[in-house]
């Protein structure tokens, strides 16, 4: 999905634009889904692609939602992140180019991952994890 950065702005809140489209991040422990302990799916808040399972969620502890793994591979990606003097992988809603937040190598199994995403970035859209139509 390609848009012009005036029609991401007229979508977007600007919470949503400033983490999503120009890569920031929301403070931690502020996010509405870093609680959330339910089912259903987590899509994209810019262009609704499934991103990740309720039933896939943890509690890291940072403030941030947490998953061990994406519900759709193949809807997200990530990229070098050398921002800030660190080296980090940075995690991008592949449809889109989104940004969502970052992957660490600390999660719990069956994965060790920690996909560490922004809750701006997230919709939750349902009680039950079921697949894309």
């Amino acid at each position: 999905i390609k848009r012009t950065d005036e029609e991401w702005r007229s979508q977007l809140t600007a919470e949503e634009y400033a983490v999503c489209r120009a890569q920031g991040t929301e403070a931690p422990f502020t996010g509405e889904d870093n609680n959330f302990k339910g089912s259903g799916n987590f899509r994209c808040t810019c262009c609704g692609a499934l991103l990740f399972k309720g039933s896939e969620k943890f509690n890291s502890g940072t403030g941030w939602p947490s998953f061990w793994a994406p519900a759709e591979p193949s809807n997200v990606e990530t990229h070098e992140d050398s921002s800030y003097g660190m080296l980090r992988v940075e995690v991008h809603c592949k449809v889109c180019d989104a940004h969502l937040g970052h992957l660490f190598e600390d999660g719990p199994t069956p994965t060790n991952l920690r996909y560490c995403i922004n809750s701006v970035s997230l919709k939750l859209d349902s009680d039950e994890d079921t697949e894309a139509p």
